[in-house]
């Protein structure tokens, strides 16, 4: 059978689109359920809004407004960094017990690899008594201002599927991120800057790929944007030669008018989002430069997080990271792709640590003195931790998603706290298990939101951030 309108007269129906469909068919019951459909998107049928990203309220009062997710992209060892665990030093060089493996599955080693014990020296610090590894010297000094979760678990080992997982709370590619889910929740509160914005720094970037800050079914406005660390923070965002910013305006204008015109009909929230793009990229022309330019930073707030004005790193990001919270962009994620060491872990995990722990306690020094720790949650850690049997003869470590170490600070979680427990091989979560499903429901609920209530509805029913699961920790909430 094929279409009879004149238009498509002759074609196969199935390659007609649903867009097609309703434009021609929005008559009786059919606009009926469009204007169903278009409400529950935020659009309504008759004058859909071009700002998207006006910022809203939460379902109720939240005691954060803005998130930075520092995501140590690889797996980070929480055995050397946060976990110390005397008697997996004792046993260095011997096999795990035979039932501790039962069932388990590992990414590359074979599990029954030889124990190794910590390479690092631990101490415990501030009022809170929190122990770290000598790899965190600076982190040493906010123990008290942060909430560590020994606790961790993922049903993930291997990377893409963990970060799309830690991410967008599936292993599977299609779904919003989590910084797409708060911005669609939340708005802006910045008009100049896109509100989820992204950066990149260590060997590469992360093995999900651009679908860990990706909008999946939401419409594309809530997606983040990757911002570079020099030169123009967006590409081409400078104007061509020849084009002034009174030609650059006329042309905006009437491209605007021509795509509301068609969003007036169509209700497409895709239009809206085009619109809102153009817009914002206009308006970053002369706001992004001037957010970019570290350089305006006092020497001392420049040598507290160890950032060089010109010469990108992750220090000069998590700067970048205040800077954007403090114009009211909603959610910020700096990814540091530098923490999978299979084999020589010593060196490796040395230089990560001493290209990220004194910006991280820097950042939160600088939000606390500013005023902003209260309002903005950050959150620490990466996809999975590593295995405490050797991989590559003497000197790494396997992925393990049984337990792992992650913290958070401000956006009113609870300070001064270690949370959770793992066995004494730092194998398996024993005590106060957190689910990367659970921690979602948590920073929801800082932000405003019953993670059950927060949804979108896609294929016929309503998604959320955790799906099916998650429950909200309350322990972790001041």
């Amino acid at each position: 059978m094929n279409c009879q309108d004149a238009k498509l007269r002759g074609q196969d129906p199935r390659q007609v689109t649903r867009r097609w469909f309703f434009d021609q068919c929005g008559v009786g019951l059919g606009s009926m359920a469009l204007a169903n459909l278009l409400a529950e998107c935020g659009f309504a049928s008759t004058s859909a809004p071009t700002d998207p990203l006006a910022p809203k309220q939460p379902q109720f009062n939240g005691t954060a407004k803005n998130v930075i997710f520092l995501f140590m992209a690889g797996g980070p060892s929480h055995l050397d960094l946060f976990d110390y665990k005397p008697q997996l030093a004792k046993f260095d060089g011997t096999l795990p017990p035979p039932d501790l493996l039962k069932g388990y599955r590992a990414a590359f080693i074979n599990p029954n690899s030889k124990l190794m014990g910590p390479k690092f020296k631990f101490a415990k610090y501030g009022k809170s008594g929190a122990e770290l590894s000598e790899l965190l010297p600076y982190t040493a000094n906010i123990v008290d201002e942060i909430t560590i979760m020994k606790g961790m678990t993922t049903d993930a080992f291997n990377h893409a599927p963990g970060q799309l997982l830690m991410n967008t709370g599936t292993m599977q590619f299609g779904r919003p991120s989590m910084g797409a889910w708060v911005v669609y929740g939340l708005g802006n509160e910045s008009h100049d800057l896109p509100a989820f914005v992204v950066f990149s720094s260590g060997i590469k970037g992360p093995s999900g790929g651009d679908s860990c800050w990706g909008s999946g079914f939401l419409p594309t406005v809530y997606q983040g944007v990757p911002f570079r660390s020099s030169g123009d923070p967006v590409l081409y965002l400078s104007n061509p030669g020849g084009v002034d910013n009174e030609l650059q305006r006329d042309s905006l204008d009437s491209i605007r008018k021509l795509n509301e015109m068609r969003l007036s009909v169509t209700g497409d929230p895709e239009i809206a989002t085009r619109i809102n793009s153009y817009e914002m990229g206009f308006r970053m022309q002369s706001s992004a430069p001037e957010m970019m330019d570290i350089s305006k930073e006092s020497k001392k707030t420049l040598e507290a997080y160890g950032a060089e004005p010109g010469k990108p790193s992750f220090a000069n990001n998590c700067i970048l990271a205040r800077r954007l919270v403090e114009r009211g962009v909603r959610f910020i994620q700096l990814y540091h792709e530098a923490w999978d060491q299979h084999s020589d872990l010593v060196k490796d995990i040395t230089k990560n640590a001493h290209d990220t722990d004194k910006a991280c306690a820097a950042l939160i020094q600088d939000l606390k003195q500013r005023g902003m720790l209260d309002h903005t949650l950050v959150i620490w850690g990466g996809e999975f931790g590593r295995t405490p049997m050797v991989q590559g003869g003497l000197d790494g470590r396997d992925h393990h998603p049984n337990a792992f170490t992650m913290w958070m600070a401000g956006g009113g979680s609870k300070p001064g706290v270690t949370f959770g427990e793992s066995d004494e091989l730092g194998f398996n979560v024993v005590k106060d298990q957190v689910h990367v499903h659970d921690l979602h429901a948590t920073v929801l609920q800082l932000l405003g939101f019953d993670h059950t209530k927060l949804t979108y509805k896609f294929q016929g029913r309503n998604f959320r951030l955790t799906d099916v699961h998650g429950n909200v920790v309350k322990e972790l909430i001041a």
